[in-house]
């Protein structure tokens, strides 16, 4: 593969507007797109992942959306097998792919590739899974800070999936994650330009708020019930699925369930901010400016 193929990564907060912006490049360049989102794999997920819409994927071809059943484990160390794969094959009949994504984890194992990290029993996944659906996430905060204050201190201690993914690997392996993360960048057979989407914040909030009740208005809370038996999977421990079946449960109201879905998509929003402002060379870009990014892409890929 020459290293005339370049990656072009769209990276933001949820609800900024990353489907558009992908699409827009994707149509300009011809080409097709890669999902970097955690959670869109999943055909059984749609509505709570807001996953684009028909008429979104009938504009360009997308990889990795509804690609696997949520009654499959999916780590990101497989997506980074299967996107890399994907990659060299379209990569031999165009110069430029679009990835579109606001899962850190993911547009890194993408990217640069990630550590092998030991795999948990089943039963160790479904112990910690359970414990969060009971006690909540604070206690398995407290028992990272005490097997791993190294990891606890430079993680995202606010994802219950990254919590549990560090105790899960302690409890495999009797070693800390931290042992684990070598932190080496994999060398990749094409070059990467990241394209950051943000805009002000009380906007951001208010189309993050919207987003949350046409998500109900679609039909978000029947799509949670349907998915009860899966409720332990960590893509369901997420934002949007976790504060409904804690309602579903008993635990809490329907009108509290919606306004913590909004609350928590906001906090994880500033935390996926936070997260592409200090990793990687992210530029950054208003989302409703596509004309902007073409010309910065302009300058940056290989002149032919």
């Amino acid at each position: 593969m020459s290293s005339q193929k370049t990656l072009i990564v769209v990276v933001g907060p949820t609800a900024v507007g990353k489907t558009a912006m992908g699409i827009a490049l994707a149509k300009y360049f011809k080409t097709s797109i890669i999902s970097a989102d955690s959670r869109q794999f999943y055909q059984e997920m749609s509505i709570g992942t807001a996953k684009p819409t028909k008429e979104e994927l009938a504009e360009a071809k997308h990889y990795f959306i509804d690609s696997h059943s949520i009654a499959t484990d999916y780590t990101a160390g497989d997506y980074e097998r299967e996107a890399l794969q994907c990659l060299e094959e379209l990569f031999k009949t165009t110069d430029v792919v679009i990835a579109v994504g606001g899962s850190g984890l993911f547009v890194r194992a993408l990217t640069e590739g990630l550590d092998d990290l030991p795999k948990a029993p089943e039963e160790v996944r479904e112990s910690l899974n359970q414990s969060f659906r009971e006690h909540g996430l604070q206690p398995l905060q407290a028992r990272l800070k005490e097997v791993d204050p190294t990891y606890y201190a430079k993680a995202d201690i606010e994802n219950p999936q990254r919590v549990i993914r560090a105790l899960e690997v302690f409890e495999a392996s009797g070693k800390p994650i931290s042992h684990f993360l070598k932190n080496e960048t994999m060398k990749r057979p094409f070059d990467v330009i990241s394209i950051g989407l943000n805009t002000d914040r009380a906007v951001l909030y208010e189309r993050i708020n919207r987003r949350v009740d046409i998500m109900m208005e679609q039909g978000l809370l029947a799509e949670v019930q349907s998915l009860s038996s899966y409720k332990n999977k960590p893509a369901l421990l997420t934002v949007g699925y976790a504060e409904l079946f804690d309602y579903l449960d008993g635990l809490i109201s329907l009108e509290e369930a919606i306004d913590r879905i909004k609350q928590n998509s906001r906090r994880y929003a500033k935390r996926q901010i936070t997260w592409f402002k200090k990793y990687g060379q992210t530029h950054w870009f208003e989302p409703n400016d596509p004309q902007a990014v073409l010309e910065f892409l302009s300058e940056k890929l290989p002149k032919k």
